[in-house]
């Protein structure tokens, strides 16, 4: 299987959190503009935006040719109490994934991603993008959350052999590098894996000098891509300005590829040495009023065909 190149219905203004149901398109009109952008693959998305029947799914995405890559579930990890009902939750999506894959015939099975909750710590949001140490999780909030990440993973994979990887995201624990290696440092290999997202592992060390590097010390670990881009110049009025995180996606810290640091070829190159299969998924978040999503994901689209992909 070669690297194929999907997207998600966050490029379309339907953010796993900060976005209402009044924001957001209709998932048909959405799967359209992304098939007709040049993407063979989507996310499925906040829970109830796309059908929660796997029929119904499958039918929406082989209608159009597309593959059913995966599915974003937040939780308060750090938070014992939060771990059932998270993992009742991720089980859930983790069923319809499977199902729907099954449906379709794909070779290619979905991933459940794993994060924080995030935008629900005040300090966190505030500060996304300038995270310092006093900021982070006490010892023993670090253990409860990796535990908590493993026995998600491990009911996902019981009950419906699907793989679980972490989305470091910022505005929710888990964003430094710092953050990913000790997260990574406290869980199992076998359990939870990591998806490695550009452009918000940029804005959470700061800068895109350290994502090659990145990308090799956690090559063990790194089962999923999601290609976003860091615009440093708006990461610095960021700073300078204190912006919370939705100010800062609002300003475009986030901009369209190519348009930031993150060397994308670079990247490309990295995955293929190390004979990267399935999909690459686009993220350009998108919040109500920031633009028209299809124009963008088709320029995302063709900057990739550019590069090669």
């Amino acid at each position: 299987m070669a690297i194929h190149v999907g997207n998600a219905p966050c490029s379309w203004g339907t953010l796993e959190f900060g976005s209402t149901q009044n924001d957001r398109t209709i998932y048909e009109s959405m799967l359209d503009e992304l098939t007709e952008s040049g993407y063979t693959g989507s996310e499925l998305g906040d829970w109830g935006f796309m059908p929660t029947q796997p029929d119904a799914l499958a039918n929406a995405f082989r209608s159009r040719g597309l593959t059913l890559t995966g599915a974003f579930v937040g939780m308060k990890l750090e938070d014992a109490d939060a771990h059932a009902p998270g993992a009742e939750t991720a089980v859930k999506t983790a069923r319809l994934l499977a199902q729907t894959a099954d449906l379709l015939g794909s070779n290619v099975r979905p991933f459940l991603v794993l994060a924080a909750d995030n935008g629900s710590d005040p300090t966190r949001t505030l500060n996304a993008g300038r995270i310092g140490p006093e900021m982070g999780l006490s010892d023993d909030e670090w253990a409860i959350f990796a535990s908590g990440a493993e026995a998600v993973a491990r009911a996902v994979r019981d009950e419906t052999g699907l793989r679980t990887v972490f989305h470091a995201h910022c505005a929710g624990f888990i964003e430094t590098p710092d953050e990913i290696d000790r997260l990574m440092e406290l869980t199992d290999p076998a359990l939870l894996g990591l998806v490695f997202d550009t452009g918000h592992f940029a804005f959470g060390a700061g800068g895109c000098d350290g994502i090659l590097p990145a990308l090799d010390r956690l090559s063990e670990r790194i089962d999923y891509i999601h290609f976003k881009d860091f615009h440093p110049a708006v990461g610095q009025r960021v700073k300078a300005e204190e912006m919370d995180y939705f100010q800062a996606v609002g300003a475009g810290v986030f901009c369209e590829l190519g348009q930031g640091c993150v060397d994308f070829l670079a990247v490309l190159a990295w995955l293929q040495r190390r004979n990267y299969r399935g999909f690459i998924t686009v993220e350009q978040d998108v919040l109500p009023g920031m633009g028209a999503p299809r124009e963008s994901a088709a320029r995302n689209r063709e900057y990739l065909r550019s590069i090669g992909l």
